[in-house]
């Protein structure tokens, strides 16, 4: 705000004048210049929403200060707020009287966050902002316009099926049946598509406040032992729900930056949900999909049970007490893929010295009919304290 915009404002002190001839000269001279915000005169108790933060111009000739924002937020019904400042100036002190206009949430349409795109129904829409990416899908904000919530649209790029027709409607088919699936501890799906002109998939989902597990335990890098199980616990019985669902619901993608949590009370979610197979009776399935880290050997073989769901929870298990990605050692999916299907485990798990911890994350490992069902491992001595006592005094790391 230049001083010829403030004084035709009206009522501003006439010495303002006088000021800015020495604004000018002090420039110049190098001299020193600051303005700073006294109380206010009687005519006003305080500043009607708090003191505005004034930003300096060093500008010789255009400005000298401008308004930057309220210290709270102004009321939207106000269309202008009058204060006054005192300007303190090599020891001179000038009154001014300051107009400032207040944003107005009737403006504009386009003033207004756009959708970029909005789902087949009309209720949710998409915004611009990407919440996550992955090697196949990206998850963006979004809006349930009918609940009026926020919700996460995870779009997956069908491109690596391009010449698959067939996987393509399997993969479809088997996310549209996973809307039937309601536990506390799994992402909640609400809505399934395919979009066949931009040849995408794209399923709404809830959104957690505090983003996936592994981002989340970098961030909170001292955490007791009794807090990993409780959220070891929680994907166990996410799982659980999964494995015992009929029909059977293999993950087969489980990482920690599958599991989502709500920071605030501790509850964990396993979602992304798209790469999940729903398979029959004999609980088998036979395609590859999934994070090579976290990949069961047998699921490289292509013939597989909801037990490699078993397998990748251990190595979340890994991750959760070492902060540290399985096979990390390996540069490249080949040298993963002959670590894993050798039976060689990631050397994060010789950093593990409580023996207990690491002999939990051995039976996960274990071969396929000798791992533990979700519901043994739940039973598991490991587990026997996180009810019982909540002032564990080991921190990992």
């Amino acid at each position: 705000m230049t001083i010829g915009e403030l004084m035709a404002l009206g009522n501003v002190d006439l010495s303002l004048s006088l000021c800015e001839s020495q604004w000018k000269n002090s420039i110049k001279g190098g001299g020193a210049r600051s303005v700073t915000v006294s109380p206010p005169p009687p005519l006003f108790s305080s500043f009607p929403f708090g003191h505005p933060q004034i930003e300096v111009l060093h500008h010789p000739f255009q400005a000298m200060f401008s308004i930057k924002s309220f210290s709270q937020n102004p009321l939207s019904n106000i269309a202008h707020v009058l204060f006054w400042l005192y300007i303190v100036f090599d020891g001179e002190k000038y009154l001014l009287l300051i107009a400032y206009k207040m944003p107005s949430e009737n403006q504009d349409q386009s003033d207004k966050e756009p959708f970029v795109e909005i789902d087949p129904t009309g209720r949710y829409g998409r915004y611009n902002e990407l919440l996550g990416c992955g090697a196949v899908k990206k998850v963006y904000r979004a809006f349930d316009q009918e609940e009026g919530i926020e919700v996460a649209w995870n779009q997956v790029k069908l491109r690596n099926f391009t010449n698959d027709p067939a996987m393509i409607e399997r993969l479809y088919a088997e996310v549209g049946l996973l809307r039937s699936l309601a536990d506390k501890n799994i992402i909640t799906l609400y809505n399934v598509w395919r979009d066949a002109e931009n040849n995408t998939l794209n399923f709404m989902t809830e959104v957690c406040t505090n983003g996936n597990l592994r981002d989340y335990r970098k961030k909170h890098k001292h955490v007791s032992l009794i807090a990993l199980k409780k959220w070891s616990k929680q994907i166990l019985k996410g799982l659980e729900y999964l494995h015992t669902h009929e029909p059977c619901v293999i993950h087969r993608d489980l990482n920690c930056s599958n599991v989502f949590i709500n920071g605030n009370i501790g509850q964990v979610k396993i979602g992304d949900l798209g790469l999940a197979a729903i398979v029959g009776k004999n609980h088998s399935a036979h395609s590859v999909l999934g994070t090579p880290e976290f990949m069961a050997p047998e699921l490289y073989e292509e013939d597989y049970t909801e037990m490699v769901d078993i397998y990748s929870f251990g190595m979340c298990v890994l991750e959760m007490v070492t902060l540290e990605i399985p096979y990390s050692e390996c540069d490249n999916v080949a040298k993963i893929y002959k670590k894993v299907t050798s039976g060689v485990r990631p050397q994060s798990l010789n950093k593990v010295k409580d023996p207990e911890v690491k002999a939990f994350v051995e039976k996960c490992l274990a071969q396929p009919r000798a791992r533990p069902s979700a519901t043994e491992l739940l039973n598991d001595p490991f587990f026997d304290e996180v009810e019982e006592d909540d002032n564990e005094e080991n921190v990992y790391p």
